[in-house]
C-alpha cells in the first residue's frame, strides 16, 4: 500500500537483530567474490565501540546476511571473529564459512568446490595438527560438528535440485559478470587457468569426462562445470605445500580427506556452521595464487545457491549462536 500522495512507502529499516545468517572470509578476495553474490547490498549499521571488525550487510533470497573478513589466516582468528559477530548481530543462527582450500588429487580437481559434510566417524571438519599421544597412536581432538539441521535439510534438497536440474552457479556467474565488469578474467573463468596434473599427465581422474575440460592449444574459453564433493576437510594452522605432507595427512584420516584448509577447525564444538571451499590449488610444491579469486567466486555462488534451500522457518527454529556460545563457555 502507497504512502498518501502515491509516495512509496519506504522499507522497514534494519537493525543488528534482522541478520541472521553469518558469512565468514580468511582473505579480501574472499571477501570481494562474496559481496558480488548479493542480491542487494544494505546500508552500514554503527558496530558497538568494542567491536573491532568492519561487516558487509546484504541479503540473499529471503536472508538477511553478515559478511566478514578475518584479520589474520589462522584457526584462533575465526574462532575470535564469530564470537564478536555474534554479540553484534545477536539473531545469527549459522555461519557460512566460504572460500579457498587444497584439493585432494586426484578426486579432487581445480575448479570443483567442496562441502563440508560428516563422513564416516568424522565430523565435517578435523583439525589434523590438535590432538593428543595415547598408546594407539595419535588421537585427534579438535573438529566442527555436524551442522544444524537447517543447513543440512538445504543440502540434501539443494543435492536434489541438482540431480534433475543442475546448478545455478553459472547462472550466479554470468549475473557477476554483468554486475561486475571488473571482475571479468579475474573472478571468472580464464583460458589462463591451466590445470597442472592434465598437463603433466600424472593423473587421469576417474569418472571424469576428460573432453569438457577447455582445449587450451585450440583456445577453447569455456570452463568445465565444478564438481561439487560433500564430504571432510582438514584444517590446520600451517600451510601445507608437500605432496608428501598432504598425502599423510589424508592417510591419517582414512583416505577420506577432500580438501585441506586454515580456518574452520579452530571453532569450537557444536558450532552451527557449514564449510564450502573452491579448490585453487592441490597443496603441493605447485601451489600458486593463479586459481584463487575464480575458486573464491565459485564458492561463493554456491553458498548463494544453499541459502536459496534454506526455509528461513527452519532457521528461526535454531538456537542463535549467541547462546551457544554462552552455554559452551
Amino acid at each position: 500500500m502507497s504512502a498518501p500522495n502515491d509516495i512509496p512507502t519506504p522499507p522497514k529499516s534494519l537493525t543488528h537483530r534482522d541478520y541472521t545468517v553469518g558469512w565468514i572470509c580468511a582473505l579480501p578476495k574472499e571477501k570481494a567474490a562474496s559481496k558480488a553474490m548479493l542480491d542487494a547490498i544494505h546500508d552500514d549499521l554503527l558496530p558497538p565501540d568494542r567491536d573491532p571488525y568492519t561487516y558487509t550487510l546484504g541479503s540473499i533470497g529471503n536472508h538477511n546476511v553478515v559478511i566478514a573478513c578475518l584479520p589474520e589466516i589462522g584457526t584462533n582468528s575465526a574462532a575470535s571473529l564469530i564470537t564478536q559477530m555474534s554479540n553484534t548481530f545477536p539473531s545469527i543462527r549459522f555461519c557460512l564459512m566460504v572460500g579457498i582450500g587444497g584439493g585432494i588429487p586426484p578426486q579432487v580437481r581445480l575448479g570443483d568446490i567442496v562441502v563440508s559434510k560428516p563422513s564416516g566417524p568424522f565430523p565435517g571438519v578435523v583439525q589434523w595438527d590438535l590432538g593428543k599421544s595415547e598408546e594407539a597412536g595419535f588421537k585427534r581432538t579438535g573438529a566442527l560438528d555436524r551442522p544444524p539441521k537447517a543447513l543440512l535439510t538445504a543440502l540434501v534438497d539443494l543435492q536434489m535440485s541438482h540431480d534433475l536440474q543442475g546448478t545455478k552457479i553459472p547462472t550466479y556467474m554470468k549475473e557477476m559478470e554483468e554486475r561486475y565488469p571488473k571482475t571479468v578474467g579475474k573472478y571468472t573463468w580464464s583460458p589462463r587457468l591451466r590445470d597442472p596434473l592434465l598437463l603433466s599427465g600424472r593423473y587421469e581422474p576417474e569418472g571424469r569426462d576428460m573432453p569438457s575440460m577447455p582445449d587450451l592449444d585450440n583456445g577453447d574459453e569455456q570452463p568445465r562445470e565444478p564438481e561439487i564433493h560433500y564430504g571432510l576437510i582438514a584444517s590446520g594452522n600451517q600451510v601445507i605445500k608437500d605432496r608428501d605432507v598432504r598425502d599423510q595427512i589424508n592417510k591419517d584420516l582414512g583416505g577420506q580427506v577432500l580438501c585441506l584448509e586454515m580456518e574452520a577447525a579452530g571453532l569450537m564444538n557444536n558450532f552451527p556452521c557449514i564449510v564450502i571451499r573452491g579448490i585453487c590449488d592441490y597443496a603441493d610444491a605447485g601451489k600458486n595464487k593463479d586459481w584463487q579469486e575464480y575458486a573464491a567466486a565459485l564458492a561463493a555462488a554456491f553458498a548463494k545457491e544453499l541459502l536459496q534451500h534454506v526455509q528461513p522457518v527452519d532457521v528461526a527454529k535454531e538456537r542463535p549462536i549467541k547462546d551457544v556460545l554462552l552455554q559452551q563457555g
